[in-house]
């Protein structure tokens, strides 16, 4: 499985021609019934995208997709376009951009001048789309809490950016982040150490039930600090019966998300029917909103 880390090492992308017929998808939803606004992380489709960034953004359409988040940015390029260019593709297929997933320099208090200058470029940019989050999906992994400190301190300096260009910057979790350092859960330290004006928590939900925690009780105890939701499974959602999404959403929306978005790593089928098949499993589901 390609691991997400090491995907942002790397997001310079090839661009060749498409391998994927647009015919193979369509939304599986009766006919004159309203789509759900049901968001993805662009990572899902994270091949495909390589291969023929254009082609697969309409088949994501197609699938009922409405909202997206993005996980590729190089040399002031989104998926090897423009910010506009970028932008004005999913705009004309009637989706719309609301966060991307960027990596970034690793984080120092030597190198601290060079990466910010790196966001001030990424958030100018990212400025274009419209998008509303900026968020980091990994980060230096800390031995001692004095050096998980300063990488939060670089968080508030970041969120700093954001906010002046009216986004809000925010980490999105893995399991790790529910291990313990000189006694504490790293991830209830990381929330404590930001300032929510600046700093959000995009909550990947498998994560962290893979962490051993639930992702209710996180949203119980610090309401106000998750505006996006990942929605995961073991592959496709729903196919492994591990999370209860019922209570997860009927949560989210009790305590205001702002948006999530669909994440499919590892698949039983190929990508795309993977990707088709989180979206109609939620799209049929009852306690998801239109």
């Amino acid at each position: 499985m390609t691991n997400r880390r090491d995907f942002f090492k790397t997001t310079s992308l090839v661009v060749a021609g498409s391998m994927i017929g647009a015919n193979m998808v369509t939304a599986a939803l009766p006919k004159g019934k309203k789509k759900k606004k049901v968001g993805l992380q662009l990572y899902s489709l994270r091949d495909d995208m390589g291969k023929d960034a254009a082609g697969t953004l309409k088949i994501a359409a197609d699938m009922g997709y409405y909202s997206l988040e993005t996980a590729s940015y190089d040399a002031g390029k989104i998926y090897g376009m423009v910010p506009d260019e970028f932008t004005k593709r999913v705009h004309d297929l009637g989706m719309r951009l609301n966060s991307c997933h960027l990596g970034g320099p690793n984080y120092t208090k030597e190198t601290h001048n060079t990466v910010m200058d790196w966001w001030k470029k990424a958030v100018e940019d990212h400025s274009k789309t419209g998008m509303k989050y900026m968020i980091k999906p990994g980060m230096k992994w800390p031995n001692k809490l004095d050096e998980l400190k300063v990488q939060m301190d670089y968080f508030n300096a970041v969120g700093d950016l954001t906010a002046a260009a009216g986004m809000q910057f925010g980490f999105h979790n893995h399991n790790h982040e529910f291990t313990k350092i000189e006694g504490q859960i790293i991830y209830d330290f990381m929330i404590a150490n930001t300032d929510p004006k600046k700093v959000c928590f995009e909550m990947d939900v498998y994560w962290v039930m893979k962490g051993g925690y639930s992702p209710v009780d996180y949203m119980n105890k610090y309401p106000k600090r998750f505006p996006l939701l990942h929605i995961k499974d073991e592959k496709e959602i729903g196919e492994s019966g591990l999370l209860d999404f019922k209570t997860i959403f009927e949560k989210g929306y009790s305590i205001g998300i702002k948006d999530w978005f669909v994440e499919v790593e590892r698949y039983n089928f190929t990508p795309i029917e993977s990707v088709q098949k989180s979206y109609d499993f939620l799209a049929a589901a009852s306690y998801v909103k239109g």
